[in-house]
């Protein structure tokens, strides 16, 4: 399963060297996990009013090329991989006119209770959605 979204370069977007802000990459990718969890079921709110959170523990985030103003960008989320544990995202920004890659991030996410206490599991119903994508995604052992 993956999450594919456009978004144009608008000026709030950009630095003062009129290029995408490091910032908005990010926010784009939180829209696109957001966004992906949602099609599998899993309603961030309804997944905190159960007491489960799923906060982001490590991010690599290559910059490989600076959109700017005015571009129509794609931005693509999937499941690299999954286990008991952890999600892994994997995620790509591009330029929708000519494929040219300007990010590529992994994101690593686990499951903890409104405390911040670590679930050694992920819970059943995070863990249910993502079994029933299995065949779509990769699962390490």
């Amino acid at each position: 399963m993956k999450n594919i979204f456009e978004t144009k370069v608008y000026y709030s977007d950009t630095d003062a060297y009129g290029v995408v802000w490091h910032g908005a990459y990010l926010r784009w990718m939180e829209k696109g996990r957001v966004d992906l969890c949602e099609s599998m079921g899993l309603d961030l709110v309804t997944l905190k009013n159960s007491d489960i959170l799923m906060p982001v523990t490590n991010m690599n985030v290559r910059y490989k090329a600076s959109a700017r103003l005015n571009d129509n960008v794609i931005i693509e989320t999937w499941i690299e991989k999954y286990n008991s544990l952890s999600i892994t995202f994997k995620q790509v920004i591009k330029s929708k006119e000519t494929d040219k890659v300007f990010i590529e991030a992994l994101f690593d996410v686990v499951s903890v209770n409104n405390d911040g206490k670590l679930y050694r599991r992920l819970p059943e119903v995070v863990a249910k959605a993502f079994e029933r994508d299995a065949e779509k995604c990769p699962v390490s052992v």
